[in-house]
């Protein structure tokens, strides 16, 4: 686990000063739904600071400040495209960036108008990424916690979740849809994918998808990991309009149920024994994960 750091308005306001002394007499507040990646402060009325919690995240800041303004133009909705790249001082460590800020709420099934058109906006979006030109774009690696290379990373994790959750879940039904996912490979051509396609990085307005923020781990690759977002937030209805608008084929869309399985028992072990609206939600998910048919064909 990397060792997090934390951030104060302070410092950014020192950052600030330091770096774009033209935006030093802006207010800055911390955003409340900050991320774990990111320490994120609102600067002004319109910009964000996104400020790196450790050294392992502050790889993403070349990434995105190279990639976004390249993939923006070619995408059906807004996304974070960098303003300004800060430097370490005022005692903080790493490089960091300052956005143009994006008005929304982070995406939730109760805040969604309309469950098969949010599906297909998402798949719309998705579908618009992979179209993109991949050469040279960043391949799976430390800068995005391997997204888009094999889920065999993260196999230790998720059988370490599978024993603690022995005797509260169905680690039987769980362990075997883990490993159908893990036993299918993957030999397609490289695509872009975003890598944290969840519903903090999704935003809405008027209960309409408005956004995609967050792309620390995007990357060219196996875009499976994309799809989780079909069983973590995703009606039925509306994970099967998504999986047409996407055309994805069986074993794709089992390694994209792997991806939602590893993050799901993960989660639901960490909040073993906890009743609050994360352990609740994490163990929704998991059921529906298990009870949805399987998808190879």
């Amino acid at each position: 686990m990397p060792r997090r750091i934390t951030v104060d308005a302070a410092q950014v306001r020192g950052l600030l000063g330091e770096q774009f002394p033209e935006w030093a007499g802006l207010p800055v507040r911390p955003v409340a739904e900050s991320g774990w990646d990111n320490r994120t402060f609102r600067i002004g009325d319109d910009m964000v600071a996104r400020l790196p919690s450790a050294a392992e995240y502050a790889l993403a800041v070349d990434k995105e400040q190279h990639w976004l303004p390249l993939l923006a133009p070619r995408l059906p909705l807004p996304v974070p495209v960098p303003l300004a790249k800060g430097r370490p001082g005022a005692g903080y460590p790493f490089e960091w960036s300052v956005y143009r800020w994006h008005d929304g709420e982070p995406a939730s099934a109760d805040g969604i108008s309309d469950p098969v058109r949010f599906a297909l906006d998402l798949s719309g979006f998705l579908a618009a990424l992979r179209t993109i030109d991949p050469t040279g774009g960043p391949r799976p690696g430390k800068h995005n916690w391997f997204r888009g290379a094999t889920l065999r990373t993260y196999d230790a994790q998720a059988e370490r979740a599978l024993a603690a959750l022995d005797g509260d879940v169905d680690t039987g039904s769980a362990r075997e849809l883990w490993k159908t996912a893990l036993d299918i490979p993957w030999d397609g051509p490289d695509r872009w994918f975003h890598g944290d396609f969840a519903p903090g990085n999704l935003l809405l307005d008027g209960g309409e998808l408005a956004a995609v923020i967050d792309f620390g781990t995007c990357g060219v690759g196996d875009p499976s990991c994309d799809l989780a977002i079909a069983w973590t937030l995703l009606t039925a209805d509306g994970r099967q309009a998504f999986r047409e608008r996407l055309s994805v084929d069986g074993p794709e869309w089992e390694r994209g149920r792997g991806w939602a399985l590893w993050k799901t028992l993960v989660t639901c072990a960490r909040t073993r024994g906890r009743a609050d609206d994360e352990a609740v939600n994490a163990r929704r998910v998991l059921a529906g994960i298990l009870a949805d048919p399987p998808g190879v064909r």
